[in-house]
């Protein structure tokens, strides 16, 4: 493999990574108690994408805590 084909995967990877995990404290902040919890899974779990994926959709299809607390 070329080394210039790597590096581009790599950097791919990487913002991949961190995309998913400012995604996830973003949504993490609406939707939990703990949004620091939420990024740091995020983004570990943007390791396997088909997982971050599906994290996401979790939280997603999660109610906000403003909504949950306006119902009670």
């Amino acid at each position: 493999m070329d080394y210039a084909l790597m590096k581009y995967v790599a950097g791919f990877f990487i913002v991949f990574m961190l995309s998913m995990g400012a995604l996830a404290y973003y949504l993490g902040c609406r939707k939990t108690n703990t949004p620091k919890l939420a990024g740091l899974v995020g983004l570990l779990l943007s390791v396997f994408p088909p997982l971050v994926l599906i994290y996401l959709a979790i939280l997603v299809l999660r109610k906000d805590l403003n909504e949950t607390a306006a119902l009670a």
